[in-house]
């Protein structure tokens, strides 16, 4: 990066409004600009030097002047330069920016005013003169519908969550198999200076990558791991929590939610801002953490917040204004099927029923399948009496119009927090010599269960990790019961192998003592509506579980026990190889046949995010999130991907 002088550095990032400039204030501070910063910077607008144009600085979001490529530090960094901040960045830029390539450190406070003054004096053009405006973006470019489609048999692209609508998370590749998957090596890596909750998905398509990193979307060169750009969301409001599980794209638009409940969608080429719509807010108990799912110019979306006490709902917006199109409430209203369930009305105003994970799409009927989370109060179930609908269920719509097809729930009043966490993967099976059209569902019950999606007959279930004292529902005293509060399955679902006929399916094996309050709880707004809570068993006896099920009949095909909980992606493909992540932060990849290690690579953080794989120009990439969990399950690093290829 081009070095500047020390008063020329501060200069790059100044914006600030506010008080009345004196003039000679104004004056000493333009002689400081033209002796130190003239041959860096201009002060004529859209004109950049080796650093930005300040015309027009004061007001401007940090690393957002018109044409100019600022740092990742800088154009992520969400500051708007008042006078406060902007004096505490002269004061010292690398504390107040941490990562900026900038070192600027001026003791002065009169100094620090003065140039202040000067650069408040050009914050508009001359007369006469046009300010250049950015340009109002029309996006453009894929993928398409068709695409989106058509994404599981893509193996140049990974363009849902899980891959595509389906979610079986394959990828018909074999350039690394079992015979040289030792020969990996990671060959860029890309680290940020964030180290928030990295459980995003990652979305490739053509060449570029996109994640999202704490409020920012991020976009990346797949193959060398060069920043192209990123985003960062300016809060409006309280948030609940950070965790967000990334985005979705379609025809030239990245779309994702945020904490302080915003839709929001950007340009997928240069990240510029398109809309942005509050659909869920903090006073409501809601944050946005789900990846969206994209379908014929709907985003489906719906938002989290049921350990909080909200009242949870699906629905679909218009890809290119935001508009509201349909809406289905997964805690009913008034006279809405599935009301009369809770005895007590009152208990719906915060019943729960978030969506935090991926959905599915059947395209050739038209379903969307939705995962739906627990009821609140968690563990106080007497405080919201009946089966407490649609919390715990599989929830199947039609995808155009939100009317809902069919439902089944999994566990009624539930009273461990078990929420249905994955949907996927949708699949077909020979069964008696007959294709049947199938569906996976599980949840961090421990459970794994596989319906017919025609008949909705359950074929079979299996547990996934252990399960004791299931249906013992918490005292004040106390119960111990596994799953605990983080068992079982989490934000990534299963891979299905359809050349071999697997399922794969990692989970947590973590159990915990549960309790719940003498008296029901009060909701209190901002606060978790738990009526309880969980006293995990100590972290050192926490495991994972691994097991490849054969796909048409439930039989276990081999089980390998994990020194950690497993919570990364899994990617299954046709090289007879696994890839994934645990929580001592290896990157992995297994012998699909027997869940062996071949390969594994310290990531320098925790591996809970997407794990993908993709061909750029005849070389198969694979790429693995690292860094930080979670609040419950921690973790280490700062957010990053790492991409690895043959060596």
């Amino acid at each position: 990066m081009f070095q500047l002088g020390k008063a020329s550095l501060l200069i790059v990032l100044l914006a600030s409004g506010g008080l009345a400039l004196a003039d000679e204030d104004v004056e000493q501070g333009k002689k400081a600009f033209e002796v130190q910063c003239k041959s860096c910077h201009t002060v004529q607008p859209g004109v950049n030097g080796f650093g930005p144009s300040l015309a027009g600085v004061a007001g401007r979001h940090a690393g957002q002047a018109p044409g100019f490529n600022y740092t990742s530090a800088m154009s992520s960094s969400g500051l708007t330069w008042d006078d406060a901040t902007l004096d505490s960045f002269l004061t010292s830029s690398t504390q107040k920016v941490p990562g900026t390539a900038m070192p600027v450190a001026i003791p002065d406070a009169h100094v620090r005013s003065e140039i202040i003054a000067y650069l408040k004096s050009v914050t508009t053009a001359p007369t006469g003169a046009a300010v250049m405006a950015a340009p109002t973006v029309k996006p453009s470019g894929g993928p398409t519908q068709e695409e989106l489609t058509r994404a599981g048999s893509d193996t140049h692209n990974w363009l849902y969550a899980s891959k595509d609508y389906t979610g079986q998370r394959f990828v018909k590749l074999d350039q690394i198999n079992v015979r040289n998957a030792h020969d990996l090596r990671p060959v860029c890596i890309y680290r940020s200076d964030s180290a928030t909750p990295t459980q995003t998905s990652l979305i490739v398509y053509k060449g570029v990558m996109y994640l999202t990193v704490d409020s920012s979307i991020v976009a990346i060169d797949a193959a060398t791991c060069r920043l192209r750009w990123s985003s960062k969301w300016e809060a409006k409001g309280r948030a609940l929590s950070p965790t967000n599980r990334g985005v979705a794209i379609m025809n030239g638009v990245v779309v994702r939610g945020t904490a302080d409940g915003y839709l929001i969608a950007l340009d997928m080429d240069k990240g510029q801002l398109l809309w942005s719509r509050q659909i869920g807010s903090a006073d409501g108990s809601q944050y946005l953490s789900m990846p969206p799912l994209i379908y014929d110019d709907l985003v489906i979306y719906g938002p989290a917040g049921g350990d909080w006490g909200e009242k949870g709902w699906v629905g679909a917006f218009r890809l290119m204004t935001g508009e509201p199109v349909w809406r289905f409430n997964l805690i009913p209203d008034d006279g809405e099927p599935g009301a009369d369930s809770w005895k007590d009305p009152q208990a719906r105003k915060h019943g729960g029923g978030a969506l935090w994970t991926p959905l599915a799409l059947d395209v050739e009927h038209g379903t969307l399948f939705i995962p739906v989370g627990n009821p609140a109060p968690d563990f106080f179930g007497a405080a919201r009496e009946g089966d407490d609908l649609y919390t715990s269920s599989a929830v199947a719509l039609d995808v155009r119009t939100g009317k809902l097809q069919w439902y089944r729930q999994y566990v009624s009043n539930d009273v461990h927090d078990a929420d249905l966490s994955q949907i996927s993967p949708i699949f077909s099976a020979d069964i008696g010599g007959k294709s049947r059209q199938l569906i996976a569902i599980s949840g961090k019950d421990g459970l794994m269960r596989v319906l017919d999606r025609d008949t909705r007959e359950t074929l079979y279930e299996l547990s996934v990790t252990t399960r004791t004292n299931v249906n013992v529902a918490p005292t004040v005293e106390g119960i111990h019961r596994c799953p605990g509060l983080l068992g079982g399955m989490e934000w990534n679902g299963p891979a299905y192998d359809p050349i071999g006929g697997t399922l794969y399916v990692a989970a947590v094996d973590w159990c915990g003592t549960f309790t719940r309050t003498a008296d029901p709880p009060a909701f209190t707004q901002y606060a978790h509506y738990y009526g309880g809570a969980v006293v995990p068993d100590p972290r050192d006896q926490s495991r994972g579980w691994l097991t490849a099920v054969d796909a048409a009949t439930g039989k276990v095909r081999w089980k390998q026990q994990w020194p950690t909980p497993l919570v990364a992606g899994v990617t299954a493909t046709s090289g007879g190889v696994l890839f994934t992540g645990d929580l001592d932060n290896n990157f992995l990849v297994l012998d699909a046949s027997n869940g062996k290690s071949l390969y594994r690579f310290n990531t320098g953080g925790s591996v809970g995010g997407g794990v993908i794989t993709y061909e750029l120009d005849g070389t198969q990439y694979v790429a693995s999130t690292s860094g930080v969990i979670s609040g419950f399950f921690g973790g280490s690093g700062t957010s990053a991907v790492v991409v690895f290829a043959l060596h």
